[in-house]
């Protein structure tokens, strides 16, 4: 039966997690070379050709995926299998529309874009990841069908596919192009007697101007990487279905109801689906006003008051100045210091909620099904874990972050040109994680949201959240004697609306009441012993080995952080279970889970 195949929550969001956590290392592992490879220029063209594509996508996949998860889980719920398999076919042909318009408003976008925002190096790149648009839409209506029918393999794997595809489509396709464009310029400029040479179609007289004609086309073999993956990952899914299909049988087929019209179906994946695109573009536009404003309000802090920002950030000031890399007498330089500095922390901000946004997405057709069906006692089971995995999760990385923010920093970026920064990432770093629960619940309370109808309430959060940031950045950011650290502010107040108005209004609608001492309470504890621990740890451990900062990134410095981190995490375990902070069903999704259980409830340390 198809009902048997189902994954529970955490085996689903084990899945999706085990893949993220992939898809995040091959991203490390095509990054870093080809930052090498393409230099900063070339890196430059890659990412403005990003920052076109990421708006246009999330808005062209904001609602539909979700929507469609949605209806195929609520449809198999009520024994309605034809239903579901019309939910697939009309996502499919709805998804072949929007992709082909995400790609068409790319296209069209980008001579504009490269002409009159970023450089026209970046419009090869652009050209080369429009396609990626209607690829990653069209694979999205097999995912959320399989994610519908809470299966999160496919989904898991398809994704990892189409990372590897980037990594090593799109690296190979930089060193081919790079090769291929300085074999020309060297064989040019032979054969002129070292004049010129002509280096795919364009006539060059000296290296710098060879790679101002390679490195938009080498950025674009990078971009072309992420078209390829989405190709890949697309036609992984669709043998996939071909071999494999649902898992319908014929005797469910047969005796499920004739399906509804597919026109009524589009209407409804479409009214579930657009309160998210607003949601999508709310979001967008106030990251768009976000640094608009901060950036603004901290020349208005400089200009209003230099010397108490100067007292603040002295350290790190002059320590920039005495490597040539700030003017203190220019404001905007100064300014793009500051922006520079909050954007090394923006890196690990949402690092935790990535882990936690699939425990969201494995939930959402499971809590679907259970208010189809009005499964009160499923409905409080998915909503208390999906709260308590994730604060399970959160807490001790984020107390650990906030604990360990300073030698994180070092590791990472003691011996590069952000040396001098730390100084101003720490305290930033510190309030990020120890904002982490918070961020990470953030979009898991959207999806169960979703699940139960009420697509509505997150568009309504996000609103508030975004008023309320803003007017963080106008009023904090100015203020001199708190500059860039408003930023922060105003980004933990946004989502602590953003939580508060979700949960409240999740467990009024769902008339569920969590037991907060098992779900945050005990985790809490924990997580603060775990912190304890990490900071002490990592103090004692200095002491006694002083890091050379001057050295590699496998120094003392970093063997100590990882002493640090293991000590912490056998302390948040060992006290998770003395009180009994661990259900069952928690240790069940781990390798030989059931195994492990049994040894555990037999000294009585599962609760």
């Amino acid at each position: 039966m198809a009902t048997e195949k189902k994954q529970s929550v955490l085996n689903g969001a084990m899945m999706l997690m085990f893949g993220v956590i992939l898809v995040k290392v091959i991203g490390v592992l095509f990054k870093m070379p080809l930052t090498d490879m393409l230099g900063a220029t070339g890196r430059g063209y890659f990412s403005s050709a990003y920052e076109l594509y990421t708006p246009i996508f999330a808005i062209s996949m904001a609602g539909l995926p979700v929507a469609v998860s949605k209806m195929v889980a609520e449809n198999v719920a009520l024994n309605r299998f034809r239903d579901a398999r019309m939910v697939f076919r009309v996502s499919q042909r709805i998804f072949t529309v929007v992709g082909l318009a995400g790609t068409l408003v790319l296209l069209t976008a980008a001579f504009p874009y490269t002409r009159f925002v970023a450089s026209s190096g970046s419009l090869p790149a652009v050209l080369c990841v429009a396609p990626s648009v209607f690829f990653c839409c069209y694979m999205s209506a097999y995912r959320g069908y399989y994610e519908g029918l809470r299966n999160m393999t496919p989904t898991a794997i398809s994704q990892v596919i189409e990372a590897l595809g980037k990594l090593v489509i799109g690296l190979a396709l930089v060193k081919l192009i790079i090769s291929i464009g300085e074999g020309q310029y060297a064989d040019g400029m032979l054969a002129s007697g070292n004049v010129s040479a002509t280096v795919f179609g364009k006539t060059v007289v000296s290296q710098t101007e060879a790679n101002s004609v390679i490195l938009p086309w080498a950025a674009a073999g990078a971009v072309l990487g992420v078209t390829v993956g989405s190709i890949l990952s697309n036609l992984f899914l669709i043998i996939n279905y071909k071999r494999k299909g649902d898992g319908f049988e014929r005797v469910q087929l047969v005796n499920s109801p004739k399906p509804a019209a597919s026109d009524d179906i589009a209407k409804n994946m479409i009214k579930i689906a657009v309160p998210m695109v607003v949601s999508a573009l709310v979001l967008n536009v106030t990251n768009l006003i976000d640094t608009s404003t901060v950036q603004a309000r901290l020349m208005t802090a400089l200009e209003t008051d230099f010397d108490t920002v100067m007292k603040m950030h002295g350290d790190a000031f002059n320590a920039a100045v005495a490597n040539s890399r700030l003017d203190l007498t220019n404001l905007p330089e100064v300014r793009s210091y500051l922006w520079g500095s909050y954007s090394m922390a923006l890196d690990f901000r949402s690092l935790v909620s990535t882990i936690t946004i699939q425990l969201g997405v494995s939930a959402l057709p499971a809590l679907a099904a259970a208010w189809a069906v009005k499964d009160k006692t499923s409905t409080k089971s998915t909503i208390e874990t999906v709260i308590r995995v994730s604060m399970l999760i959160a807490l001790p990385a984020g107390i650990g972050m906030a604990a360990l923010a300073q030698p994180i920093l070092t590791i990472l970026y003691g011996r590069g040109e952000s040396a001098d920064a730390i100084s101003v990432v720490t305290p930033i770093l510190v309030a990020y994680g120890l904002a982490t629960p918070i961020m990470a619940i953030s979009t898991p309370t959207n999806n169960m949201l979703q699940a139960i109808g009420r697509t509505d309430i997150p568009v309504k959060s996000v609103i508030v959240g975004a008023v309320f940031k803003i007017a963080c950045n106008f009023i904090l950011v100015g203020n001199p004697k708190i500059n860039i650290y408003g930023a922060v502010v105003g980004t933990v107040v946004f989502y602590l609306v953003i939580v508060a108005f979700n949960l409240i209004s999740l467990l009024r609608i769902s008339k569920v009441k969590v037991h907060w001492l098992s779900v945050f309470g005990k985790p809490f504890i924990c997580a603060l012993l775990c912190g304890v621990t990490a900071f002490a740890a990592n103090g004692l451990l200095t002491r006694l080995f002083p890091a050379d900062t001057t050295q590699s990134i496998l120094n003392m410095g970093t063997v100590s952080a990882i002493i640090s981190v293991i000590l912490a995490v056998a302390v948040y375990a060992i006290s998770l279970l003395l009180i009994k902070g661990i259900a069952r069903e928690d240790v069940l999704v781990l390798p030989k889970g059931e195994k492990i259980a049994k040894t555990l409830e037999k000294y009585g340390l599962l609760g």
